[in-house]
């Protein structure tokens, strides 16, 4: 078995940031996103949890948003992801739960980082956003 190329984990990297943020920005359903998400291996999966919790981190996500998050994640407040992104400060150590709660910490990652990612978008970034990933061209909505 060989390790990925480094251009392999770039582009995985770009692809991940591009499936969230148009997830984030209603580009691409919750269901679709956590469809793409389900077929990755189990490796990609802890990839993809680490960077979507470095993205909420960036967004500065605020215990509002957090439980804004989970509303909107359909998942339950009681579970362990939930209970984690709501905590004051936050806890990011979703890559290290079982592999049966990954699709749940997606759902709830996601679902915080959109909150969040919206509410930076109408404060910070309001009229002169020069981010890109603030800026996804309209309809590229995929399945």
């Amino acid at each position: 078995m060989t390790e990925p190329s480094s251009d392999d984990s770039r582009t995985f990297r770009r692809e991940t940031e591009r499936v969230v943020n148009e997830i984030a920005q209603g580009l691409r359903t919750l269901d679709a996103g956590v469809g793409w998400f389900s077929d990755l291996a189990p490796t990609r999966r802890q990839e993809v949890l680490q960077e979507v919790a470095g993205y909420a981190m960036q967004a500065h996500i605020t215990t509002a948003d957090g439980r804004a998050g989970v509303a909107r994640s359909g998942v339950k407040p009681t579970a362990n992801p939930s209970v984690m992104i709501c905590m004051d400060p936050p806890r990011y150590g979703f890559a290290g739960l079982p592999s049966a709660e990954h699709v749940t910490a997606f759902r709830v990652l996601v679902s915080v980082f959109a909150v969040a990612d919206a509410r930076r978008r109408e404060t910070y970034c309001k009229g002169a956003c020069g981010h890109a990933w603030h800026n996804l061209p309209a309809g590229t909505e995929q399945p």
